[in-house]
């Protein structure tokens, strides 16, 4: 991590709230590279770490304070989800998660108050959500008083610990189908045994699923194309830097936590590596330990300055969040272009350096119980995110930078699903949303 404390305008960027935070979750790395191997196996976070990252406040960075939370800015989050992710990357993606609820916070004042009430009492992530702004999403109809829900929701992370989940439902009304988001309680879905994957298996991203209809009443519905403007509505609704900015700041606070957990689970590889290479032997070099080999030096240089240099960046675009948020001026559209594409080749850069890590090493980092392994697997599996792919991203980017008509989209690499038709993409000439 960078050793000053940046400010701006008098206003701190890293706060003591936040290092104090930071410094208790990286006294806990050891610990959760011990439990790591148990939530792989049991498909969710080992309670002992569960418990150890909730009472350092780690689950409750940019919830407000006004319900209890820290409200803090992205500039000192993403210092902390980094320092989960170092420790095991389902850690810092259910740090990532648990910043999802003020995604909620447009909802009704009712669902927010019984968000609240279960939300003060857990140990985790307040809610989840599930297949929001997919192209297949669960069905819903009108009903007195409410929606009927139905349907099975993918990629819940955090499902097993979490009291809710956010969902998404497309309804049909007077003019044909529309798409909206709804809360469930725990009682109404159930989790299924199907997050049989090659990496971040410790997130319990299962699919959840209604069998039968479901009532969900009205004020635990959103309308997907009034959310923008209900999230532009926390501007200066709650107190702290976190909630000072409108909509698309806070999808970009979204994606740059996201970012944060790569950039850790890197960090947290080199960190494995340096300290192995001092103490293995090579296969094939006449050297006393891998460290002594010219090919090891090359590797940790290379690798470290490409997740420096993704740290850099990191700290750069939060820095840039957090001083729009302070001078009440929001993220423009080539900013936001600009930095979700860096984001994402950020974390490409991740990929490849702990790829090389392990490579160099060799076939020791090939055992479970090798923390750089599960790294190489996480890296990969975080990075296949639909909002987060290279190539995906840079076609959208590029035709930012060369003037061509934009496909329609919400923020954050996430598509507009308020104005696509359902299953399909947006057309070229559809504005994003201002």
């Amino acid at each position: 991590m960078t050793s000053f404390t940046p400010t701006y305008k008098g206003v701190p960027l890293v706060t003591e709230t936040g290092a104090r935070i930071r410094e208790q979750v990286s006294a806990l790395i050891p610990l959760m590279r011990r439990h790591a191997l148990e939530g792989e196996r049991i498909g969710a976070m080992p309670q002992e770490t569960l418990e150890a990252l909730h009472a350092t406040g780690a689950f409750m960075l940019t919830t407000p304070v006004e319900l209890g939370g820290h409200a803090l800015g992205i500039r000192d989050v993403v210092d902390i989800v980094a320092e989960m992710g170092r420790g095991d990357g389902a850690a810092g993606w259910l740090g990532f998660v648990a910043g999802g609820v003020r995604n909620l916070l447009g909802f009704p004042e009712l669902a927010l108050q019984e968000l609240a009430e279960t939300g003060r009492n857990a140990i985790g992530p307040w809610a989840v959500g599930a297949s929001i702004f997919s192209t297949k999403v669960g069905e819903a109809r009108s009903v007195d008083g409410g929606l009927m829900v139905k349907g099975t929701w993918h990629f819940g992370s955090g499902c097993k610990h979490a009291a809710w989940a956010a969902v998404g439902v497309e309804l049909m009304g007077p003019q044909g189908p529309r798409r909206g988001m709804v809360l469930l309680e725990r009682k109404q879905y159930e989790i299924l045994d199907d997050w049989k994957v090659m990496g971040m298996r410790g997130t319990c991203s299962n699919s959840l699923r209604t069998t039968d209809e479901t009532f969900v009443p009205q004020h635990r519905f959103v309308d997907m194309a009034e959310l923008p403007a209900r999230m532009d509505a926390l501007n200066g609704r709650y107190e702290g830097l976190a909630y000072r900015v409108d909509a698309r700041g806070l999808m970009m606070v979204t994606n740059l936590t996201n970012m944060a957990v790569t950039y850790g689970m890197a960090r947290g590889a080199l960190d494995c590596f340096i300290e192995q290479a001092k103490k293995l032997k090579p296969f094939n070099l006449p050297y006393p330990t891998i460290a002594d080999a010219a090919s090891t030096q090359m590797v940790a240089a290379k690798a470290a300055a490409m997740i420096d240099l993704t740290r850099a960046v990191l700290h750069e675009m939060a820095e840039i969040v957090d001083r729009s948020a302070i001078d009440g001026a929001g993220l423009s559209l080539d900013q936001e272009s600009q930095m979700q594409m860096n984001s994402v080749y950020g974390r490409q850069l991740c990929d490849d350096a702990v790829s090389m890590l392990q490579l160099c090493l060799g076939s020791s980092t090939v055992g479970e119980g090798n923390p750089i392994q599960r790294f190489v697997r996480d890296i990969r599996v975080a990075n296949t995110h639909g909002a987060v792919r290279v190539d995906p991203t840079a076609e959208l980017h590029g035709r930012h930078l060369l003037g061509l008509p934009p496909f329609a989209m919400f923020a954050g690499g996430l598509p507009d699903v308020a104005t696509q038709p359902p299953g399909g993409p947006g057309m070229p000439g559809m504005p994003p949303r201002p």
